[in-house]
């Protein structure tokens, strides 16, 4: 049998990609996720479709592995501590009390219902039991959706937070069907250790990336792409070698790098949201080839009902629970428990007990792919008419595209922001010369009605006018007071 050329490998990556990418497009105008067409093309293109022989776990565990570093450290670069920081308790405890409580009601599910083993009924819950982060930051951006309240800062914190408590009650059942002996309590200082550790190499590491990013002097801008990829390898593969959680620690790192002011900040965030979406379509595709359409046929039964157990009983329960003693509106809490989408860290983790000749392991793998697809086209699909029904929907702020932009060079403190001119304000009426702004602070541009105003110490200032100011972050704030505070005020 002729060897296949390297080249048409290559030509049907780049046309499933492209594919995708397309189908993407036609689905976000019907309303379809674009991650169940990635799966889609995928399963077309593979064994059952077009015929491309695609078997290899361990390559699709590992590809899965290394999007979801990347994803996550996406998620926690566009994280904003100001708004998550008020959530923190209450994604935590969803992250953890949450996680288990959905595995343990899939794993009593399974073990009455349909006989399962304890141990293999409670892999399975394990495997279904956190939110995927790729699945909840596409679909929302995809649906454009804003939320009132802390459900948007919540959702992200819990999908990127969930993902180590999964992967550590996977792990430590398979550890525990492969030694019998070694007892529950025996893996509970293991979770510990994990946990801890990824959190403090989290931290440490994401501040010596912030450190090396700013110090670090590079010929050309786009080796700093390079070093940003470096880093986020280094500081997840590094915490799991130390016997941690890399997936904790690298989401821990990204918010702390996102939210402080490095150089070449907008193009390396810019490029880590393209790559972010090139995991996720890579990783879904790969996914979609490893499974066999007929082989979902004969645990169809079994799946749809743990489908609709997860989606309308295990998730509510664990989101109330968690939420028990958060002051938080029930519709609020609502939507968080519907927004419970499961996507590639499932299948991701059910590879683990086909790696691990676990029993029942081919039956868990198409039971979660099975789950996956129905969560993200029920729960996916339905997300703007849920969050209508339950009121928590709301516009997205408008963001002006400005025709500048600004790189801080991590040596200095100044900052470019929006400021709006509020109608009834000091500033209202007022030319800019006459509101005695700090000389540090420069105004750079207005924004009017769609145009942009060069501005003079002459230009009078109208109410609702964004005006772009360049400044310390002292300046900033007296800037704002100015624009804001009320004709007559004192400053």
């Amino acid at each position: 049998m002729a060897e296949v050329p390297t080249e048409v490998y290559l030509l049907a990556v780049g046309v499933m990609l492209l594919v995708s990418l397309l189908v993407s497009r036609l689905g976000g105008r019907l309303g379809i996720p674009g991650l169940l067409l990635f799966l889609g093309v995928g399963m077309l293109a593979g064994s059952d479709g077009l015929g491309i022989q695609f078997q290899d776990y361990r390559f699709a565990q590992a590809l899965g592995t290394l999007a979801l570093c990347f994803i996550l450290f996406q998620g926690g670069l566009g994280t904003n501590w100001a708004h998550t920081r008020p959530v923190v308790r209450r994604g935590l405890s969803l992250a953890t009390v949450g996680v288990l409580i959905t595995a343990g009601v899939m794993a009593a599910f399974v073990h009455f219902a349909f006989g399962f083993p304890w141990l293999s009924a409670w892999l399975l819950g394990a495997i279904v039991s956190s939110t995927d982060a790729s699945a909840v930051f596409s679909v929302l951006k995809e649906r454009q959706l804003g939320l009132k309240g802390d459900v948007a800062p919540l959702l992200e914190f819990e999908s990127g937070g969930n993902d180590p408590m999964a992967v550590f009650l996977t792990v430590g059942i398979l550890e525990l069907m492969a030694n019998p002996g070694l007892g529950v309590l025996g893996i509970v200082p293991l979770f510990f250790k994990q946990m801890l550790i990824g959190a403090l190499f989290g931290v440490v590491l994401g501040r010596a990336a912030l450190w090396i990013l700013n110090r670090l002097q590079l010929q050309f801008e786009g080796l700093y792409s390079v070093l940003s990829l470096a880093l986020a390898l280094t500081i997840f593969a590094g915490t799991a070698v130390a016997g941690g959680s890399g997936f904790l620690a690298i989401y821990i790192a990204g918010v702390i790098v996102g939210n402080a002011e490095f150089i070449h900040k907008r193009s390396l965030l810019s490029f880590h949201d393209g790559l972010s979406w090139l995991m996720q379509v890579a990783m879904f595709l790969t996914l979609g080839l490893l499974v066999n359409p007929r082989e979902l046929l004969p645990t169809a039964g079994l799946a749809l009902a743990c489908a609709l157990v997860l989606v309308f009983l295990a998730r509510p329960l664990s989101v109330y629970v968690s939420l028990a003693r958060a002051k938080m509106p029930l519709n609020e809490k609502s939507m968080v428990a519907w927004v419970g989408l499961r996507g590639a860290v499932p299948i991701v983790l059910a590879t683990f007990p086909l790696l691990a000749g676990a029993e029942r392991a081919g039956t868990l793998f198409n039971i979660v792919f099975f789950i996956v697809l129905t969560s993200v086209l029920l729960q996916g699909t339905t997300l703007t008419l849920v969050a209508r029904f339950l009121r928590v929907r709301e516009a997205l702020p408008t963001v002006t595209q400005y025709p500048i932009s600004y790189t801080p060079t991590g040596h200095n403190k100044n900052e470019m922001v929006e400021v709006e001119v509020r109608p009834g304000s000091a500033a209202d009426g007022q030319r800019i010369m006459d509101l005695r702004l700090p000389p540090e602070a420069l105004v750079i541009l207005i924004h009017r009605g769609g145009e942009f105003l060069i501005p003079k110490g002459a230009t009078e200032l109208t109410g609702g006018d964004s005006v772009l100011v360049l400044a310390g972050e002292r300046e900033l704030r007296e800037v704002e007071s100015k624009l804001h505070l009320p004709a007559g005020a004192v400053v």
